[in-house]
């Protein structure tokens, strides 16, 4: 038996003659239904269920020049930035904006010609990248682009999603508490992150005269965190142990209770991006919290201000990063009162 010919998708006018309405009601429908008499909205909202109709976005675009359609472009890559994509998708989608995510992979250039393909489209009204999409893909176009160019070819951050200024509060601050022993676990040495907040780390032990015992250089994992800890000689002298992510923090601990040590009665320990597990852990783990979604909601709001023909608003100043206090850190036992 013959497979059956597709179903034909319903037109717009099909719709109006079953509500019972024009077709210029149904298309104020789909642009602002909450501007029809409720009782219209109703018949027109049933019409359009019942005969599954879908607008044609082209056609749509081709009269008035808006598609409500937005694209995000990221590079595919094995780290996913997915607290500002959801974050730009949220600030999209309140301004009443479909978004479409597109992973591309290649390098800018790929991803510049990814651009093209879907400016000449004419299906999105503006495009965000979250990477670097080179000098050809910033030059001025008929369709607005923002680019978030805080990560690399592999979605590594960079910029001021890399700086380490907060390892020299971290350290300042184990340092007024008493601590003078410390060592470091950091991230894999691909990352500028990891790299930036090792140097950091080395920098500040020397200008407060303080002692490290090292430098580990992990690889991101708890178990580079767990390693690291049960790898120390007995008399190390080591008191706080920063670690260059939570994951990693999260191992240091647990090295320390397999070596039969507390936290922080014996080690105090501090991690990085506060990832939700260590608010619930035990002890509380301190950290530096990163404002991912607040990157996400001001590049978001520069695309909709330029496809709005309205000013961009100015780069925030502030800092994304914030360190946060928890129970994983105090004063080492010799400095505490009795």
């Amino acid at each position: 038996m013959a497979d059956a010919a597709p179903k034909r998708p319903a037109t717009i006018h099909e719709v109006a003659s079953l509500a019972g309405v024009s077709h210029t009601t149904v298309s104020r429908y789909l642009q602002d239904k909450d501007s029809l008499k409720p009782k219209t909205r109703i018949k027109v909202e049933f019409a359009v269920k019942t005969l599954d109709y879908r607008p044609n976005l082209v056609a749509r675009s081709m009269r008035t020049r808006r598609t409500n359609r937005l694209a995000i472009i990221l590079a595919a890559a094995p780290f996913f930035p997915g607290r500002q994509l959801a974050a730009a998708s949220e600030t999209a989608h309140r301004a009443g904006y479909q978004v479409e995510v597109v992973a591309v992979e290649g390098g800018p250039r790929a991803r510049a010609e990814r651009i093209e393909d879907l400016v000449r489209s004419g299906q999105v009204e503006g495009i965000l990248a979250i990477s670097s999409i080179g000098g050809k893909g910033r030059k001025k176009r008929a369709v607005p682009i923002v680019e978030i160019d805080s990560y690399d070819e592999q979605l590594h951050v960079l910029g001021e999603l890399a700086d380490a200024s907060a390892v020299r509060e971290i350290i300042e601050h184990l340092s007024s508490l008493g601590h003078r022993t410390f060592l470091h676990v950091a991230g894999d040495q691909a990352f500028t992150s990891a790299r930036n907040r090792k140097s950091v780390y080395l920098e500040t032990i020397e200008r407060l005269g303080l002692h490290s015992v090292g430098v580990v250089d992990g690889d991101w994992s708890g178990q580079s965190g767990f390693d690291a800890v049960a790898d120390l000689p007995d008399d190390s002298g080591v008191t706080a142990v920063v670690a260059a992510n939570d994951l990693i923090a999260m191992g240091v601990i647990r090295g320390a209770l397999s070596r039969g040590w507390s936290v922080p009665g014996d080690l105090s320990v501090f991690g990085w991006n506060d990832d939700e597990l260590g608010r619930f852990s035990t002890p509380t783990l301190s950290t530096v919290s990163v404002d991912f979604e607040a990157q996400g909601h001001d590049a978001m709001h520069r695309l909709l201000a330029e496809i709005r023909g309205e000013q961009v608003p100015e780069p925030s100043t502030r800092t994304v990063n914030r360190v946060v206090y928890r129970e994983s850190t105090a004063a080492p036992r010799a400095n505490r009162q009795s």
